[in-house]
C-alpha cells in the first residue's frame, strides 16, 4: 500500500446549513409591541400571530417601552374608577325612577274629572 493513496474514497460531508435568523426593522418591532399593549391579548398569542417568539417580543417591549409585562396597575385603577362611576350612575337612575313615580301619582287634592 502506498501512503499517498487512501484505501477508502473520502467524501466531503456537508453539515446542513444553519437556519438564518430573521431580522426585523425597528418599525416592525415597535408596531408589534404597540399591538400587544393596545390589544391586551396575551403576549404568547400576539407572538404566534406575528410568527415570532414570545421571548423576542418581551425583549422588544423591554427595549421600546421599559418593562417586559403589560401594566396591570393601570387596569386596576381604571377598573376602580369605572366601578365608582357605575355606582354613581345607578344611584342617579334610582333617584330619577322614584321622582317619576312620585310625579306620576295623582295628588289626593286633585279634582276628579267630570264624567259626561
Amino acid at each position: 500500500m502506498n501512503k499517498n493513496q487512501p484505501t477508502e474514497p473520502t467524501s466531503t460531508v456537508t453539515a446542513p446549513a444553519a437556519p438564518q435568523r430573521k431580522r426585523y426593522d425597528a418599525a416592525f418591532k415597535e408596531a408589534a409591541v404597540e399591538n400587544w399593549l393596545k390589544s391586551r391579548k396575551p403576549g404568547t398569542q400576539i407572538a404566534a400571530e406575528l410568527g415570532i417568539s414570545y421571548p423576542s417580543l418581551k425583549e422588544w417591549k423591554r427595549n421600546y417601552s421599559g418593562t417586559a409585562m403589560p401594566e396591570h396597575g393601570d387596569l386596576a385603577a381604571e377598573n376602580r374608577t369605572l366601578r365608582a362611576e357605575l355606582a354613581r350612575v345607578r344611584e342617579q337612575r334610582d333617584i330619577l325612577k322614584k321622582t317619576v313615580g312620585i310625579f306620576s301619582e295623582p295628588s289626593p287634592n286633585a279634582i276628579k274629572p267630570l264624567k259626561a
